[in-house]
């Protein structure tokens, strides 16, 4: 059965959260080879590669959070986040660097995941947001 980020069965739907999913998890990826030995596992996180999600295991958990956008002026979107799963402290510039690293990868990738949409990362406050075309077009 297809992964869905969403409790709308709509199969476009359907289909633009498995291709969501596939991207966070590249950028997840992407980001646990980089700086994923810098500090050690919260005691109960699953080393990466334990689980089937990479969401649930190793240093990071990589999400996009859908927003309606009240009281934002880009609008709805998708709020990305990059958690660090430790207990360790971590100085802002070194957080700072690997979120701008993530975004970044989240730059290069949204073309690839989304080719048939108009979809771009824009800062909105202190978040950085997927906006743009996120209709489903016709039944």
């Amino acid at each position: 059965m297809p992964y869905s980020l969403s409790m709308i069965d709509h199969p476009k739907m359907i289909q633009f959260d498995n291709q969501m999913k596939a991207m966070l998890d590249a950028v997840d990826n992407y980001i646990e080879d980089k700086y994923g030995d810098l500090y050690p596992l919260h005691p109960v996180r699953p080393k990466r590669n334990e689980t089937a999600n990479p969401q649930a295991d190793g240093l990071f958990s990589v999400r996009a959070d859908f927003t309606p956008g009240y009281g934002s002026e880009l609008g709805r979107g998708y709020i990305l986040k990059v958690e660090m799963k430790t207990l360790s402290d971590i100085p802002d510039d070194v957080r700072q660097t690997i979120f701008s690293d993530a975004v970044e990868k989240f730059r290069q990738l949204l073309p690839v995941y989304f080719p048939e949409r108009k979809l771009e990362i824009k800062q909105d406050k202190d978040f950085f947001k997927i906006v743009g075309d996120f209709s489903l077009g016709t039944a």
